[in-house]
């Protein structure tokens, strides 16, 4: 009994940080490259526009892995019932804030949570220019970094570690999650990527080549009135091909639209000006659904916009500038011209300057899991078939690349894929879109 009760005394011991132990991190933790700048008990149950919180510390952290870093991260640990686990979460696009929803969410679920700006404020990807070791911050850095001092700054705090550790994003946060579960595999026992953008370079040249097909030339714009008819031919042509005609394509990588069909002239339907395509707005539909290949070689640079993903192209191809996630890249890492007009490009002759940026820093598309898979490590990965930024066909190459890699084996025991038809970017769309996140990683 007297063993019993030491146990139950462990277990308990998270409980008994209260707010007087947060209020003294900042002068009593030390930390490697990192500082605790600000630690106060939030005790009101709001913080900012986060309802229903309950009692945390929040922990204001700035890491500096380099003489030229400036890692913003933010810790929220609850003052009474943590589970004794971690949850990171991951940033879209170029980062650049701390993401207080996903932050606010595992905290009412008892867990430590932790965010970081990847090492600069803002949108876009003006921080690079000229600070190739923020770059890195952004690539890969500053995601590790949060993970592991708020892991030292946990056990600080609680007087142990977390028991498990988990990391969630979508988009560029699966592209983070994508590097954690390559380069730092002991940093997570489970890693849940939703529509990972792994291939950031590629994808970019694919972004910026998705708007030059529309609107390179006035005449190649699809107005968005027409997403909806060219849906319709997609549905049309693909929707019953799983054998339940329900208003999804749920085999799109089978599926074969010619935009030809929706040609004007002819029929009478066709003729109406609302539900037909122009000669070059066929021709531009087709690119979009052709994906992007290499002029000089023939080799495929990344997939198509998937049949099905029609009604969320304003994005890609509704202009009137590529979107900024890709188009930062060619601005500030590669060109370093803010003023870059991007109907310069000329996929041709710049590819080779474009792909002389791209390495893991960016892009961790290698397939080999087997550090992360051999110490137990889980990763779940889900896409959506509709996605409009993320092509789903480079999500199934990674899966299949790691498969070769380390054995379908090792795959089917720690590698699961998950696909949504109808699913928009990370959410979004005509089909099945919201799940509990936590909990599929639970």
């Amino acid at each position: 009994m007297k063993t019993m009760a030491f146990v139950s005394c462990l277990f308990l011991a998270p409980a008994l940080a209260d707010a007087a132990t947060c209020e003294q991190l900042a002068a009593s933790l030390k930390l490697t490259n990192a500082k605790v700048t600000s630690a106060e008990a939030v005790t009101s149950g709001t913080f900012m526009e986060q309802k229903n919180l309950p009692p945390f510390c929040r922990v204001q952290l700035t890491l500096t892995p380099s003489s030229d870093s400036d890692i913003k991260s933010e810790l929220w640990l609850p003052l009474n019932n943590w589970n004794g686990k971690f949850q990171q979460v991951g940033n879209g696009a170029w980062a650049g804030s701390i993401q207080y929803g996903a932050l606010a969410e595992g905290l009412r679920r008892g867990y430590a949570t932790a965010s970081t700006d990847a090492g600069h404020t803002g949108t876009d990807a003006s921080f690079a220019m000229g600070h190739p070791e923020k770059l890195k911050d952004f690539g890969y850095r500053a995601v590790h970094e949060t993970a592991a001092q708020s892991k030292s700054t946990i056990t600080n705090f609680y007087g142990m570690a977390p028991k498990l550790s988990y990391f969630n994003g979508c988009s560029g946060g699966g592209r983070m999650a994508f590097q954690e579960a390559q380069r730092f595999p002991a940093d997570f026992d489970a890693i849940l990527a939703g529509a990972p953008g792994y291939n950031r370079v590629n994808q970019s040249v694919w972004m910026l080549m998705n708007a030059k097909a529309t609107l390179d030339n006035p005449a190649s714009f699809i107005p968005p009135a027409k997403y909806a008819v060219l849906h319709r031919a997609a549905l049309d042509a693909c929707d019953a091909q799983d054998g339940l005609k329900d208003g999804l394509i749920s085999e799109p990588l089978s599926c074969h639209v010619d935009p030809a069909v929706l040609q004007c002239g002819g029929s009478r339907v066709l003729s109406d000006p609302a539900n037909c395509l122009t000669a070059p707005q066929v021709e531009a539909a087709r690119k979009l659904y052709a994906g992007v290949t290499n002029p000089k070689t023939g080799e495929r640079i990344f997939p198509r916009l998937e049949p099905g993903s029609e009604l969320s192209w304003g994005g890609p191809a509704g202009g009137p500038e590529p979107l900024a996630v890709g188009a930062d890249l060619f601005k500030f890492v590669v060109f370093k011209d803010p003023k870059w007009d991007f109907r310069k490009f000329d996929l041709a002759r710049d590819y080779d300057a474009v792909h002389k940026v791209d390495s893991l820093d960016l892009s961790p598309t290698s397939p080999d899991l087997e550090a992360f898979v051999a110490r137990g490590g889980k990763l779940l990965i889900y896409q959506g078939w509709a996605d409009q930024n993320v092509a789903p066909q480079s999500t199934v190459d990674y899966y299949n690349n790691v498969a070769r890699t380390i054995g379908q084996k090792q795959v089917d025991d720690s590698v699961r894929l998950f696909f949504a038809p109808g699913m928009a970017h990370c959410g979004g769309g005509e089909g099945p879109n919201v799940f509990d996140a936590l909990a599929s990683l639970e």
